[in-house]
């Protein structure tokens, strides 16, 4: 165990300040109001849209039960490593993604990375909580518009099978379904709410409605955080827990639904063959970062707003579980529900639903469609997508990927870095901010907007999370160095953590993550949405966005080694120590860091007053060791 040095101050004076030389710090940063906020918060970034339709996709693709085996054990070998250390990050420090590189000037650059890409997630993520509040409006009919084949938009291949008690489900239901024909559900998508073009290079004109519907996600994210940590922190006592009753209100309705059984099957019995497979492993680890959206800068600006001695380790393990459980509980409710659609249609489970957009926005409709009071349903299953949607801007997963959290990261990355302009301005800010995202959102509620969507979806994450993850494993252990890192814990949580804590984040969790980015690029194949093939000039954007997040990392080490006076050693030497105003923000704790960075030694346990350096001024009376 290490010892704790235990250091009495001089009360008659204020001299603690002397070590404290941040401007920053001189700034009151909110808190949360009940540490329950910051828990619930946390579990509603982790929890999002991709728990309903991103993971019952790949379970489907990756042999049912047996993909819970890798999804768990990355779970434990990558997700929570990754959000243990960005948690003790930002309680650490109270500092925003990018200010808390801080710890490693060179590497400032991966803040500015999360910044960027969690502002191309609050962009199109939006657009989903849009087509929500388009379908809750809708719901609020006698019978909901997707149910029938009855109306302006449908076309003459519209169909919605009827089943005949002396027809089999294999015969002209499946027959129809093969066709060509489309489901009501799927063309009110398609052809209603999206007006879909012929493909990108054909964006056409905004959809009017589609443009309310923006202005009122913006407008709703914005109450929600207009007064800052309070506020949000406010909400998710809301948004983080009526999920959980909507699923289990389904969950009893789909177990009721014919052929629910057979979905619920398909799901718990798997295909251990699919474990042979390399590419089950690596989506296994990719969902991960979709579900807990580690790198993203989500939990690092959450984890500001922490006490200093909270228990974080009790946090992530609690949000990491809970993460886990509720994709393995929300998949009972899926595929109950996927059941009852194959046993309608007459087609094997593992062929009802398609990803994405598809499975949350035309499976579960057409679903919902064929249950009694489907109008209930409706607003049930719309209201709990909208609650994910939005304290997880996210789809993460998208990945999923996180809408309070994410827009905070935005917001407060900003102010931290330019504090005496911003600081006192936050309330304008973030209005700014959700006015400029409102503004870049709009292409995607052109015709064509669907097509931009799905670059979007496909590029902007899975490639740079992983890219930013692997080099904050590599800068706080190797660089800033995991004995550093275990002693800033030990002065935060009161003792030392295990060595296990060490093997992962030095070797087990990057050498993964490496593993499972080479593998990802080269296994990546170009988008398509349904059988619309993107062209090569697309593909080539696609991957301009992808390396948007990832520049920044080698442009601003560049900027910094440029920038600062000196030779070459004295360069890197600075750039690759703490800044002088890297620790605790609270100077009661800042004392406590010096110290076990032995950071006063060299004084002698003195120091000299700033305002009058010929001044000495004695801080410390004594200093007493105490085994812990």
């Amino acid at each position: 165990m290490l010892e704790k040095t235990e250091v009495v101050k001089d009360t008659s004076n204020d001299v603690v300040s002397s070590c404290e030389n941040s401007s920053e710090s001189k700034l009151s940063r909110g808190k949360w109001g009940r540490q329950i906020e910051f828990l619930l918060s946390c579990i509603g970034y982790a929890v999002g849209l991709g728990n309903l339709w991103r993971f019952p996709y790949l379970c489907i693709r990756n042999g049912g039960g047996a993909f819970l085996v890798p999804y768990f054990l990355f779970l434990f070998l990558c997700g929570l490593p990754l959000f243990y250390m960005e948690l003790i990050l930002g309680q650490f420090s109270s500092l925003s993604p990018v200010s808390v590189w801080k710890l490693c000037p060179l590497f400032k650059g991966i803040g500015w990375g999360m910044l960027i890409v969690s502002g191309i997630l609050c962009i199109y993520y939006n657009i989903i909580i849009s087509w929500v509040l388009y379908y809750i409006g809708m719901s609020f009919r006698a019978e909901v518009p997707w149910k029938s084949c009855n109306n302006p938009w449908n076309t003459e291949n519209c169909s919605r099978p009827v089943l005949d008690i002396n027809e089999t489900l294999s015969g002209s239901l499946a027959n129809a379904t093969h066709q060509g024909k489309t489901s009501p559900a799927e063309e009110f998508f398609h052809f209603k709410i999206l007006n879909m073009s012929s493909g990108i290079d054909d964006l056409g004109g905004i959809q009017w409605q589609m443009l309310l519907c923006l202005l009122a996600a913006w407008t709703l994210v914005y109450i929600c955080l207009c007064k800052g940590i309070k506020s949000s922190g406010k909400v998710v006592y809301v948004t983080a827990t009526v999920p959980y009753l909507f699923l289990t209100i389904l969950l009893i309705r789909g177990a009721t639904l014919p052929g629910s059984l057979q979905g619920i099957k398909f799901y718990i019995i798997p295909d251990w063959k699919k474990l042979l497979e390399f590419e089950v492993w690596t989506e296994a680890c990719l969902q991960i970062f979709y579900s807990l959206g580690p790198a993203w800068g989500g939990l690092i600006t959450m984890a500001s707003y922490n006490n200093f001695h909270n228990n974080c380790f009790r946090d992530a393990l609690i949000v990491c579980l809970t993460c886990g459980g509720t994709s393995f509980y929300a998949g009972f409710v899926i595929f109950s529900i996927i059941g009852f659609m194959a046993f309608e249609t007459g087609l094997p489970v593992g062929e009802v639903i398609t990803q994405g957009p598809g499975l949350a926005f035309i499976a579960y409709p057409e679903a919902v469609a064929r249950l009694p009071i489907s109008p209930f349903w409706a607003l049930c299953f719309f209201l709990m997508l909208l609650t994910l949607g939005l304290d997880s801007q996210i789809v993460f997963h998208l990945l999923i990927f996180k809408q309070f959290a994410t827009l905070e990261t935005l917001t407060s990355g900003f102010v931290d870095e330019f504090p005496r302009v911003l600081g006192k301005r936050k309330h304008l800010f973030t209005f700014f901010v959700c006015m400029i995202m409102f503004g870049l959102g709009l292409p995607l509620t052109t015709r064509g907007g669907i097509y931009i969507f799905q670059i979007l979806d496909w590029y902007s994450a899975a490639f740079s999370v992983m890219v930013i993850g692997f080099t904050e494993c590599i800068v706080v252990c190797y660089i800033y160095g995991i004995g550093h890192f275990f002693q800033d814990i030990q002065i935060m949580l009161f003792q030392r953590p295990s060595y296990v804590w060490a093997i992962l984040w030095c070797f087990v969790t990057p050498a993964i993550l490496l593993v499972i980015l080479i593998v990802s690029v080269m296994q990546l194949s170009p988008p398509m949405y349904g059988n619309y093939v993107y062209p090569w000039w697309v593909q080539l954007i696609g991957w301009i966005i992808a390396s948007l997040s990832i520049i920044p990392i080698p442009v601003m080490a560049v900027y910094k080694i440029i920038t600062t006076k000196g030779s070459v050693y004295q360069i890197f030497s600075t750039l690759l120590r703490p800044e002088q105003d890297w620790g605790p923000s609270s100077e009661e704790y800042r004392v406590d860091y010096k110290v076990s960075h032995n950071w006063l030694e060299r004084l002698s346990f003195r120091t000299v007053n700033i305002l009058n350096p010929s001044q000495e001024v004695v801080t410390l009376k004594f200093v007493k060791v105490v085994k812990m």
